[in-house]
């Protein structure tokens, strides 16, 4: 496979340079896309589209959010990541904004019935309850079932709590007769230093591993873990870092993966944070945000080491926290993300974008 660098062009010329074609096969700008604007080289990872994943045969990645950490930013979802198998959606994490971009991208979330989270910060696990709620009150009958560290299984009957009220007026008032309680289910899964399989069907097989996001000082105190996942089908295989620092499990997670999806921080940032967390621990506040960030999360050399050691076709840059704009008021670049993972990785690179399809 050839190698090829991928950036995007701006949501408004993407918006404009779509509307045409929109316009005759009715479809959404975004999926219309492909997975880059500006080329070298070629690659598999690219697919033209003239048809929704949801209803065109083949395994299709949906970026649907690719902004991280916790904050809110209405131009741009938290992370989420949808994989349709021969029209089957499968969910991986589920940040806020990701309901909302399963309807943006034509992914039906009423069709969506396994759902798997890498770890528990709110971030990936924020409409989480939104999705659940809206998959009963519009018409959802058969289960969905959500796959996760310990405390998923508490999740979803916390999410359950939330929506009660609304089951139950809805059922007195309308006439409902799902039963929510038996409809979601959530499934704690191993966290293990060796890929376990936690999940199969007839199109797809998910594995996963424990990965770097929680330092030992953090998991001797408490049973809560943070996994990177792999999904297998019969035409690709697309593996997920989650929130992580460099980890030798996730190498092997992800090893010969056709695509390989990893979050990445700038290194501007993480100085900053380095910093930050030193002056912190001065203060006499040593486990700081700074420090989780710093410590827990992958710098591009990590995400090239990663990716080159587990011989992996094309990495997605996702769960991205980009750099400080230019003194000049200039936009972060985000080719400066590919030109720092390019000096440890020599496959595809892309940098994605929010309702991106590949």
């Amino acid at each position: 496979m050839r190698s090829r660098d991928a950036v995007s062009e701006s949501r408004r010329g993407l918006l404009a340079g779509a509307a045409q074609l929109c316009a005759v096969s009715l479809l959404p700008a975004a999926l219309v896309r492909s997975a880059s604007a500006q080329q070298i080289g070629g690659g598999p990872a690219t697919r033209e589209i003239s048809v929704p994943p949801a209803v065109r045969p083949g395994t299709w990645l949906v970026l649907l959010g690719t902004r991280g950490g916790p904050g809110i930013d209405p131009a741009w979802a938290q992370t989420s990541n949808a994989v349709v198998v021969d029209g089957r959606p499968y969910l991986v994490d589920c940040g806020y904004g990701a309901l909302r971009q399963l309807v943006a991208s034509h992914v039906d979330y009423l069709q969506l019935s396994r759902i798997f989270l890498t770890h528990l910060h709110d971030d990936h696990t924020g409409d989480l309850p939104a999705l659940l709620s809206f998959q009963w009150t519009n018409g959802k009958t058969t289960p969905t079932d959500v796959y996760g560290p310990f405390g998923t299984a508490s999740l979803v009957q916390a999410a359950l709590a939330l929506f009660r009220a609304n089951v139950k007026i809805r059922t007195v008032d309308e006439g409902r007769t799902v039963n929510a309680d038996s409809q979601f289910h959530g499934h704690d899964v191993a966290a293990s230093a060796t890929p376990v399989q936690v999940f199969k069907d007839d199109r797809v097989t998910v594995t996963a591993v424990e990965n770097a996001h929680y330092p030992p000082r953090s998991t001797a105190r408490m049973p809560y873990r943070s996994l990177a996942l792999r999904l297998d089908t019969a035409e690709r295989s697309i593996a997920f870092s989650g929130d992580t620092a460099y980890s030798p499990n996730v190498v092997r997670l992800a090893h010969n993966a056709d695509v390989f999806v990893c979050e990445i921080i700038d290194q501007t940032v993480l100085d900053q944070m380095r910093q930050r967390a030193r002056a912190a621990a001065a203060r006499g506040n040593p486990n700081n945000i700074y420090r989780h960030v710093a410590e827990t999360h992958s710098s591009p050399a990590d995400v090239a080491r990663m990716a080159s050691e587990a011989n992996v076709k094309t990495v997605v840059l996702n769960h991205q926290v980009r750099g400080p704009a230019s003194p000049t008021g200039l936009a972060y670049p985000i080719s400066s993300l590919i030109d720092a993972v390019r000096k440890g990785f020599s496959g595809e690179i892309i940098v994605g974008e929010d309702l991106m399809v590949l």
